[in-house]
């Protein structure tokens, strides 16, 4: 399958996004960021234009095929990257980065009588006792991205551990609906090996044995969607 003739524009995330903790230690995700980095390849080797977001720790060294490579570290540094993005034609957008579910709210400290004193170091020590972190859910990037990007054909994964295959389902529709999304790609332990396709119109799910025929079924569905 070959690009259509004007320019077919891709947006691709990979990668772990990081929270600091203080400013030598980091919350992050497992993430090598090998799926978006051999996605990007395929896409290039037949003609579209890429667009390639990395997280600033990807450990993936079999090489970044790309138009354009950018960095980003922090959730907030993601979100901001994209939304500087939609100022551009992008037909589709890939996100298959492992963002940050939670940002660090504050570092504190027990003290002998119980209450909480907050911890304001550059590096916090761990000579002085446990230390209790303050977790915050970060704001869910998949869900802004439609009204950043309001005629792009947009897909996401749902990476689960977890869960029966119905209430894998279950989870994917919800996010189609609340993101409004056009794509959703699960897998995770808790499916097994290879990937399940969600479509948004509510069509059968498509399985994908492994990443090649995964990254043929979302060009094939992408290009459609566009003409």
């Amino acid at each position: 399958m070959t690009a259509p003739r004007d320019p077919f524009h891709v947006v691709i995330t990979a990668g772990p996004t990081f929270e600091p903790l203080d400013q030598v230690r980091r919350l992050t995700n497992f993430s090598t960021g090998s799926l978006g980095a051999q996605l990007a390849g395929y896409l290039m080797s037949r003609g579209i234009r890429v667009t390639l977001l990395t997280g600033y720790y990807v450990t993936y060294g079999g090489g970044f095929l790309a138009d354009r490579r950018q960095i980003f570290t922090t959730t907030a540094d993601l979100s901001a990257q994209l939304e500087e993005l939609a100022r551009e034609k992008v037909d589709a957008i890939f996100h298959a980065a492992a963002v940050s579910d939670f940002a660090v709210g504050g570092l504190y400290r027990q003290t002998s009588s119980g209450e909480l004193e907050s911890l304001k170091s550059g590096k916090v020590s761990t000579r002085e006792g446990d230390v209790l972190a303050k977790l915050i859910p970060t704001p869910k990037i998949i869900k802004q991205l439609r009204g950043w990007f309001p005629e792009t054909w947009i897909a996401g994964w749902k990476y689960e551990v977890e869960g029966s295959y119905p209430d894998l389902c279950q989870k994917v529709m919800h996010q189609l609906a609340t993101c409004q999304t056009d794509a959703c790609i699960l897998n995770g332990p808790a499916l097994g090996d290879g990937f399940e396709l969600f479509l948004k119109n509510g069509a059968k799910p498509e399985s994908a044995a492994d990443r090649s025929c995964l990254f043929d079924l979302l060009l094939k569905h992408a290009l459609k969607c566009k003409g």
